[in-house]
């Protein structure tokens, strides 16, 4: 009887921290636009990903010696898949996206980094054991529609070759880094996996460094602001609520849940940098939204 009661809520967890996770991370392509102005790619990835770092690893301090009896730390057999997570994900992902939106514009990149969920299903059902269910099929078929017609409406029909090649690069660093990512919440806390995700991505972003002081050095109170921002909730927070929702479900049901995020950033975009979007654009948006509800849905199956 417990088993009944609980699953709903831990299902209802699942969403709120998967909600969470989608408009922190629209948020940052705001946060980004602005840093960008003032700070370079590779700096701003350091910046990011080091303020991501420290919160994350305070956090995790605290919690230490307020609950020592859940003090873990990885088995050898975990960190190879921790060292593919923080360097695809926060390392390759981060370097490889900013630079390819200094090359393309919003539209084109947008339509490139959501071939992301697509992969994150195929490569879940492939080596995750999680199959290829009709609803996460059909819904990531819809989304991804919907992210082509927002693709369209916003772009410029100019796309660089290499910009192209660094956008889908990410893609392809973000899908195997959540795939790297599931196997490593059934055997340790969330927070912890993405705190040493976080700091594998700093390491590798440490060549830097002298970059992110020369920017520092000449960047708008704003702008440091904004990079504060970026570490502090679309990554510290924002992954950690990521992790916790991927715990609980499936990697192709819930990377379909981000198909949502350019819906978001489109408001956001509006509200804060007078973007207005184009009516193709909010069809498009509609389709992603309609795309990530089919996805949600569960079959009705006694086991």
């Amino acid at each position: 009887m417990s088993i009944v009661v609980e699953a709903p809520a831990k299902n209802l967890l699942a969403t709120a921290a998967a909600a969470v996770t989608v408009v922190l991370w629209a948020s940052s392509f705001v946060a980004i636009r602005h840093g960008g102005r003032e700070i370079s790619a590779g700096a701003l990835s350091l910046a990011r990903l080091t303020v991501g770092s420290v919160l994350l690893g305070v956090f995790l301090l605290i919690r230490r010696r307020q609950q020592p009896a859940e003090r873990q730390w990885p088995a050898k057999r975990d960190w190879i898949p921790l060292l593919a997570f923080g360097l695809l994900w926060f390392g390759v992902y981060n370097l490889t996206l900013n630079e390819a939106e200094r090359r393309l514009d919003a539209g084109t990149a947008a339509m490139l980094i959501h071939i992301a969920p697509l992969l994150i299903a195929l490569l879940a059902g492939l080596t995750l054991g999680e199959g290829f269910p009709r609803p996460i099929v059909l819904g990531s078929l819809v989304a991804f529609a919907g992210v082509l017609v927002i693709g369209i409406s916003t772009s410029t029909g100019r796309a660089e070759t290499w910009g192209v090649i660094l956008c889908v690069t990410a893609a392809i660093s973000y899908a195997v880094g959540v795939v790297s990512q599931k196997p490593l919440l059934s055997r340790l806390p969330a927070a912890l996996v993405t705190w040493l995700g976080c700091t594998i991505g700093a390491i590798v972003c440490l060549p830097f460094a002298p970059q992110l002081i020369h920017d520092l050095q000449s960047a708008s109170g704003a702008t440091i602001w904004w990079v504060i921002y970026l570490g502090a909730f679309p990554t510290a927070l924002g992954f950690t609520t990521w992790a916790f929702a991927l715990r609980r479900t499936s990697a192709g049901a819930l990377g379909t849940t981000v198909y949502a995020v350019p819906v978001i950033a489109i408001a956001l975009g509006w509200l804060f940098l007078d973007e207005t979007p184009a009516l193709l654009a909010l069809a498009g948006g509609t389709l992603c939204l309609a795309g990530v509800a089919i996805s949600r849905r569960t079959r009705r199956s006694s086991r």
